[in-house]
């Protein structure tokens, strides 16, 4: 029979209530903690003065934690445009050598009650939306999305990014702070239930949501004592980017996956994020420590003309917090559009949102499917779901160039890592003295 170990005698000795019931107690209240989640966007303001530890020196980034030399190619470039837009810096030189000598300080945007696609970067001046949860009073904060071209969130900078960021800092931001306001605040869930209705599936497609934003902002733009040029400006800001509400987004389901985060025994998944280095996860049960793996490349993506999956950077960015909580790549048989990313097409987009339910604890009917009869999106990724089927969760994503500086080439379906889950599950094991 052979010796049993300490930790397995004092598993075998816990009755079936810790091993099973106990579990499923917590996973429970986790799953109500997020349902009972109410985001609404109440302001904007610049990051230091809300941002909880921003200080003047602070660049933050997405994904879990990471030094400047084990960075990749885009978040450098993202990070010493963030400087040099900060006036901290003149040059790519100058800001290399503040980072080399370690004056700035590089901090993950999860570890600040904050949220940014791909790069992520936060810096103290840029102006950040403000979400209010109205159930249990936590803040969460993202920048504005940038749109496309040659911006920060994709790993580029130059004369035009700069200027755009100024903008969005002296005229954009301000503007819409007042917007808001005088609108009362709007709610997230409402725009991204009519958004799931309508075809986004709520990551890799805002096309919706973010016109359903502009209605909900149109009348109190339209009557704030604005010159028309500048509400003019505003307006073709947001029609133009069809990512606009992205981040908004983002920061409704980090205060959705914070509610149910640090519950004792729980095996929900509260996030995860890339760094296009590491992939990381955060379980609830197990604290703030982040279980990670190498960042996977997008192997299944539609690259545009001229690039392949040679020129691509692995993944990265926070934006996989909506897959957390149940919309993106699980939501996926919502959005026709996104179903060429599927590769075998819509009924691959269908297929791989039920297999999200082999992996999940419950179904959110606040954002019902249409073409699953109205079923609620997979809800509450459970480490032992993931490590007992082997069914990884899936992420739609966009593809940035490695090295080049030429920002987005491409988008798909990633997959996260398995290890991250093992690695949970065997320090599950070794919180909770549960034997293998």
């Amino acid at each position: 029979m052979g010796i049993k170990t300490k930790r397995q005698e004092k598993a075998e000795s816990k009755p079936m209530k810790y091993l099973g019931e106990k579990i499923g107690e917590a996973n429970q209240l986790a799953i109500q903690r997020i349902f009972s989640v109410e985001p609404t966007l109440v302001d904007v303001d610049t990051a230091l003065n809300v941002i909880p530890r921003m200080t003047p020196n602070t660049i933050l980034h997405a994904g879990p934690p990471i030094e400047w030399e084990r960075m990749c190619d885009p978040m450098k470039r993202a990070v010493r445009g963030a400087l040099i837009f900060e006036g901290l810096a003149d040059s790519d030189e100058e800001a290399e050598k503040l980072l080399r000598e370690n004056k700035i300080k590089l901090s993950p945007n999860h570890h600040h009650d904050a949220v940014g696609p791909m790069t992520g970067i936060i810096s103290p001046s840029m102006p950040v939306i403000v979400t209010k949860d109205l159930t249990f009073g936590k803040k969460v904060y993202s920048t504005f999305n940038e749109g496309g071209g040659k911006v920060l969130w994709f790993g580029a900078f130059g004369e035009e990014t700069l200027h755009r960021l100024k903008w969005i800092r002296d005229v954009f931001g301000p503007v819409i702070k007042r917007v808001i306001i005088k609108a009362g605040g709007i709610s997230i869930w409402n725009i991204l239930a009519q958004g799931i209705q309508m075809g986004d599936e709520c990551h890799n497609r805002h096309a919706a949501s973010t016109n359903l934003f502009l209605k909900n902002i149109i009348e109190p733009l339209l009557s704030t004592d604005l010159s028309r040029d500048i509400a003019i400006q505003v307006y073709r800001f947001i029609v133009g980017n069809s990512h606009f509400f992205l981040n908004i987004t983002m920061t409704a389901c980090k205060l959705a996956m914070d509610a149910a985060h640090d519950i004792q025994d729980s095996t929900v998944v509260t996030a995860m994020s890339r760094n296009g280095t590491d992939f990381g996860i955060r379980v609830s049960g197990l604290g703030d420590k982040w279980f990670i793996a190498p960042s996977p490349y997008l192997l299944d993506a539609l690259y545009n003309p001229g690039y392949g999956p040679n020129d691509g950077a692995p993944d990265i960015g926070d934006s996989s917090i909506i897959e957390t909580m149940g919309l993106g790549g699980f939501a996926i048989a919502a959005a026709p559009a996104m179903a060429s990313f599927a590769g075998g097409g819509f009924q691959e987009a269908l297929s791989i949102t039920k297999q999200m339910n082999l992996i999940t604890l419950a179904k959110n009917s606040k954002f019902a499917v249409p073409v699953l009869n109205f079923e609620g999106t997979p809800t509450g990724i459970d480490i032992r779901k993931v490590v007992e089927t082997g069914i990884l969760p899936s992420i739609n994503s966009a593809v940035i160039h490695k090295s080049s500086g030429a920002g987005q080439i491409g988008a798909g379906i990633v997959k996260a890592p398995y290890d991250c889950f093992a690695k949970a599950i065997m320090a599950y094991g070794e919180k909770y003295d549960i034997a293998a």
